[in-house]
Formats: C-alpha cells, structure tokens, sequence
C-alpha cells in the first residue's frame, strides 16, 4: 500500500493566496475557506494535514476517478483524471460517459473486447444530483474472479462518501479475495548437529505481484512514465511486455501501450534479432499487438522463410489478417522460386563455335551439363514418402523437445505438419558458388565412370566447364540471396531465404 506523506501546517496559513497552477485549480476554493483539522483521507492517513500529494499516482486536488487494486495482502490505489483515461483507453472511455452512467440495470461491455464486463448496475446506482461544488467521482475496483483461470478486471463501484470533498479510507480493511499462502512446513528448532547447515528461507514473493506490476505499467504509460520492465534480461523483458500487451489489450488501449514496448524492446538492438531468430511466431505475434513494425517484419521474414515449421503456433492464435499476410508472402516465395528454377534448369554452354552444347558436337562439355541438372534436381526435388510406417520407438514422448512450452509459456504445441522440404539451402549454395558443391572430389568421381574420358587434362576441362555454371547460376539466384533481416549473420546465412520484404501497405494494422 502506497503512503504519502503529510505535514501539519497552522491555520493562518490557509487564509494566503497561492499562485494559481493547473495542478491545484480545482483545491483554490478550498483553499481559502478556514477549515480547522482539514485531513487527506486518502491512503488511510490520520494525522492533520493540509500539503497532500497531487502528482503520479495520487491526483487528491484534481482526480476524479479512483482505482484500487487489492488482493487482501496488499492494496495499490491510485486517484486519476476522467480525461487522460478516457483518451487512453477505451474501456474508461465508455465506463466513464454519461451514456452508461444512465444506462439503468444490467451489464454492458466494453467496446472491442467482448470479455470485458462492467458493472452499469452500479453505474446506474450513482447519485445524478450534486451541488455545484461537489466534484462527480468514479470508483474502480479489480475484481480477481472466482477461479484460478478467471482473469481479474476492473469494475466499477459506488464512490464512498466522504467529508470535505475528498475520498473517504475504508473503515475496514478490503476483504481477501485469494487465500493466503500457506505457512511453511519447516520447523523454527532444529538439531545442533544441523545448526550448521541453517538456511533462512528467502520471503516468498506475493502470487499477484505480476498483476500489480501490469496495472501500475498501464496507468504509467497513460501518464507519459517509462513503464517498470526488465532492461537487461530480454527474455524476462518479453514476458513483462507481452503481459502488458495483453492487458493494454482487454482495455482497448493497445495504440497507447504498442509504442512504449516496442521502445523498450528496440533498446535491446542485437540481442531482439537473435531472439526473433530463436522464436519468430512468438515476437510476430508480439509485434502485430505492439503495431511495431520493425519486430514484426523481422518476425515474418523467418516465419515465412520456415514456413510452415510456425503454423501450429500461430493458426488459432493470431488474427486472421496475419495469416492472410503470411500465406500471400509464402505464396509470392514459391513463385518466385519457381520461375527461378526454370531459369537453373536452362543454363546451357556453347561450343567455341558459338553452338549450343550436345551430345553430338561436344560430349564432355554435355556431361557437365547434365551433371549440374542432376545434381540441380536431386536437391529440388522433395524425397519420396517413406513406404514403412515410423515404429513407436520413432515417435515424440512425453517431454521430449517436440512437445516443450514455446517461450511465451503458451500450452504444447502438437508437432509441425510433415514437413515441407525447404529448399533455401540449395539456393544458398548456389548463390554462393566455388567450391560449396559440385567440387573437384565431386567431378572427379563423376568423370571416372567413364574410363575413356578420364584424364587430367579432360579433367580440367571439365571443372573449368562446371565452374561457368555455377557463375551463371549465382547469377540467376540473386533474387533469392536478397536479405532483408536487420540480425547479422555469419558462416553462410540461415538454411532458408530472407529475402521476404514487407511493404508499407503489408502491415495489417494500417487497414
């Protein structure tokens, strides 16, 4: 529970005239009338005090909308502005309008989230007559739900009353809504023989601790304050982010949170690629609810790349636009690998006459060529299905790698469709060329399977002839060598191509 401090101040002093400010506009009146033993009820203070905080997170002169979070262990609270929470949220923004205000019983939801409930009985519940001076006030409360799978929410509540336009404390405190944690089993004496090895437990940290942290992040953010997330271990840094996303979500008020994750995780420069490399459908779909557009096209380059070694975690898990987009880039990648593979299986060489190469004017010059086509078709070409069944020895078990949590804690993921063969490496070797395949070793065996044309001199030949197609062939694959990830790569590049580039109307959140 937050405390502010308080100090007593005499009362001549109250009769002064403060120069007006924007904070303290709405206290001026009070200010100047004398009012002996005036207090700050708020945050349960009971001395005498006239100073009282009015900045982040306790607004007492200006806030109109209280917020407590409690568990019956611990109690956050916080005293904002209808204003700011209506422009950064839409949830607030419909909870807090005269509309629902009058909306009479029953409950009603939050627009663009139809798992958000607010409690409009209450809301109807509100008194609709004030004096002139009595400011209008909102109370929220987090409602933790009945079960461990209910997600907690914020509802709203009938302001309590209190005494000199301020918020009044609870006379009791709030009720424990979860069940406290249990008490060690281990006992405080123990044998002498076992003095030695003593440990003191390490206090046990609050179950909610999580949830605390989330809201005091979204109502940070609302109020242009670097969130509190993790800047050192990213993974730590993902989960802190993508629960607050989540959260920005259920409020509507993702378009004022996907900024403030996408900076923090933007700082970790490197290490985001690498981890985008390790867990692509995890950060794209980060990056689509952050509407961060350079985590989210790092993210896609390797799904689609893979694809569709990320198709179980994303199908049902991501929004129907992404999946679109997914399989339209998968689509384009295919074509484009098509159309170059004609152009491999074409390559030819000319005789010196300027004649195309066959069996009939140059023999050994056509034995490179249908080497390279031999070798082209055996790494195009996807194996044949095996005719035997897998034994159940061969199958995944249970813990095994197949079935681990995916990094964003996410349930098991059955394994991917019998995969796809991904031609990228092929691709890869022939865009880089020399000695990667096809090498002297290589030619040499081929070429001694016919005895009468072994030599070293048709030897030479013959690699000199394999070398001008593979520079033709580097030539031909560099539209699939084009790179568009911002991680650096070294040793050859990934297994699959990385040519795949979002344009600025790919992005599905620009629709």
């Amino acid at each position: 529970m937050v405390s502010y401090p308080e100090s007593a101040v005499p009362d001549r002093t109250l009769a002064i005239r403060r120069p007006p400010s924007v904070t303290s506009h709405s206290s001026r009146s009070t200010s100047r009338r004398h009012r002996p033993g005036h207090r700050s009820h708020f945050g349960g203070s009971s001395s005498s005090s006239y100073q009282s905080q009015n900045e982040f997170p306790v607004f007492t002169h200006t806030g109109d909308v209280e917020i407590v979070i409690s568990n019956g262990r611990k109690e956050q609270r916080y005293l904002l502005h209808k204003l700011i929470l209506a422009q950064c949220s839409g949830f607030f923004e419909a909870g807090l309008s005269d509309e629902w205000a009058s909306s009479g019983e029953g409950s009603a939801s939050a627009p663009g989230n139809g798992n958000v409930n607010v409690n409009a009985a209450a809301l109807a519940r509100l008194p609709n007559s004030s004096t002139a001076t009595e400011k209008k006030r909102w109370r929220y409360e987090l409602d933790w739900g009945k079960g461990e799978d209910d997600v907690p929410m914020l509802v709203q509540k009938k302001p309590q009353p209190s005494l000199f336009a301020g918020d009044a404390s609870p006379s009791h405190p709030p009720p424990t809504t979860r069940p406290k944690p249990a008490a060690p089993a281990t006992g405080f004496f123990r044998s002498m023989a076992n003095f030695s090895s003593l440990h003191i437990p390490a206090p046990a940290t609050d179950p909610d601790d999580d949830t605390f942290r989330d809201y005091d992040n979204l109502f940070r953010i609302f109020y242009n304050y670097p969130p509190t997330l993790d800047p050192i271990n990213i993974a730590n840094a993902y989960v802190e982010c993508k629960s607050l996303l989540h959260l920005g979500d259920m409020y509507d008020a993702l378009d004022v949170i996907g900024p403030r994750v996408d900076h923090h995780l933007l700082r970790f420069q490197g290490r985001l690629w690498k981890q985008i490399a390790k867990y692509p459908p995890s950060y794209l779909k980060l990056g689509y609810m952050a509407r961060s557009k350079a985590i989210f096209s790092e993210a896609m380059v390797h799904v689609v790349g893979q694809w569709p070694a990320g198709l179980n975690q994303l199908r049902g898990q991501t929004s129907d636009a992404v999946m679109d987009l997914i399989e339209d880039k998968v689509d384009e990648l295919e074509e484009l690998k098509a159309k170059i593979e004609g152009k491999l299986f074409r390559l030819t060489l000319s005789t010196s006459r300027g004649e195309r190469v066959t069996p009939s004017n140059n023999w050994l010059d056509w034995l490179a060529m249908s080497l390279f086509r031999q070798w082209l078709a055996e790494n195009t070409t996807p194996p044949p299905a095996p005719i035997l069944k897998p034994s159940s020895s061969s199958r995944p078990r249970a813990g095994s790698s197949s079935t681990r949590p995916s990094v964003d804690g996410s349930a098991p993921h059955p394994p991917a469709p019998a995969a796809s063969f991904n031609t990228g490496r092929v691709f890869r070797l022939l865009g880089t060329g020399g000695s990667s395949y096809l090498n002297h070793d290589e030619c040499k065996r081929f070429l001694r399977l016919c005895p009468e044309q072994y030599n070293r001199d048709n030897l030479r030949r013959f690699e000199r002839r394999i070398d001008e197609l593979k520079e033709r062939a580097k030539d031909v694959v560099k539209p699939l060598m084009r790179n568009f990830l911002e991680l650096e790569m070294s040793g050859g590049g990934l297994p699959y191509l990385t040519c795949t580039r979002l344009e600025v109307v790919d992005f599905p959140w620009d629709e």
